[in-house]
């Protein structure tokens, strides 16, 4: 597939303008932004959204942050693509409260706005939301590594790799949702940090790359090193963890778990490194996303959520090649011929 990016400097955004759309559809734009550019997860997002606005004639402009949390310049790519005249925005947002006002905005200007991955706070402020089931990810590592750990469970010590400290909806689904499923009462489902539960060390944040989850796990190390098992925010995080256990000769010691399953992931949970990973598929997600705001240019359509949700559930598996008892999953060789990245 061919492509032009034209990539220019926009203060702390990376902007990228990615194919001209035919004549007949010169006035259908769509706007794309992520938290990172870095990311392999949101780069997949990108390519998804950039091969269906090929398709449909839509003229896409993707816009991202330094790092995950960078809310000032999501604010400015949203002011950005209200200037431009864009039809529609899909939006991984950093703080999912804080960006509320913004999307109003938008709203208020007539385009649509699509949340990707990460539900807004409300989830209602978008106009739709086209996301894994951020809960169920977190509740499917869980109960593996409940089941994986048996008795042990019950005395287990655990440590959460978090996202920001904004604690943005998906951080807080993941995180909740795994201690459904290991079995910790994660007391106020929207608040990361309160729960009392004995087992838990505690929490640290990892702005959801290698160095952060580096730092994050050994932080929690010098609280307890005797930490047995660890639920990362996703794989970048869960590999730095990793290379923190290893330094101190512990990385045979700690049950990680993770979520995303892009292809680095998954060979990590084959060579052992995760020990099972909850795969979400991005690149069905912006491609959803374009095709929405295509439809809602021509007609005025709005997106309707999943039967029974209250968002467009794009799916996920659990992958691990040591299944668990009562913990549906695939293995490595099947989520390696899913994967993305």
């Amino acid at each position: 597939m061919k492509k032009t990016v034209l990539s220019a400097a926009f203060g702390v955004l990376s902007l990228g303008v990615v194919f001209a759309a035919p004549a007949q559809a010169a006035d259908v734009s769509a706007c794309l932004i992520t938290k990172t550019d870095t990311n392999p997860f949101f780069v997949k997002m990108k390519e998804g959204a950039a091969a269906k606005a090929q398709e449909l004639g839509v003229t896409l402009k993707s816009y991202a942050g330094k790092i995950d949390g960078d809310h000032d310049s999501q604010v400015a790519a949203i002011e950005s693509c209200i200037a431009d005249g864009a039809k529609g925005i899909l939006i991984a947002a950093s703080d999912t409260k804080a960006i509320v006002d913004q999307v109003k905005k938008a709203q208020e200007a007539g385009l649509l706005v699509i949340a990707l991955d990460t539900p807004l706070d409300p989830a209602t402020a978008a106009d739709a939301t086209f996301a894994t089931d951020n809960l169920l990810a977190g509740k499917l590592i869980g109960q593996w590594a409940a089941a994986t750990m048996g008795e042990g469970a019950k005395t287990a010590k655990v440590g959460f790799l978090d996202l920001t400290p904004s604690q943005p909806t998906v951080d807080v689904l993941r995180d909740q949702g795994f201690m459904i499923g290991f079995g910790i009462d994660p007391k106020d489902p929207a608040k990361i940090g309160d729960e009392d539960d004995a087992r838990i060390v505690g929490h640290d944040v990892t702005n959801g790359n290698e160095e952060g989850g580096r730092k994050a796990m050994e932080n929690l190390l010098q609280k307890d090193p005797d930490i047995n098992v660890i639920h990362t925010i996703n794989e970048p995080a869960a590999v730095g963890a990793y290379q923190a256990l290893k330094a101190v000769g512990k990385e045979k010691d700690v049950l990680i778990v993770s979520v995303d399953g892009g292809c680095p992931g998954v060979k990590s949970v084959a060579e052992g490194v995760i020990g099972a990973t909850s795969q979400q598929y991005p690149l069905m997600m912006a491609a959803l996303g374009i095709e929405a705001i295509k439809k809602f240019a021509d007609t005025g359509e709005k997106p309707k959520p999943t039967e029974g949700k209250d968002f467009f559930d794009t799916g996920v598996s659990l992958v691990t090649d040591k299944p668990a008892a009562g913990v549906e999953s695939i293995d490595t060789k099947v989520g390696t011929d899913k994967c993305w990245g």
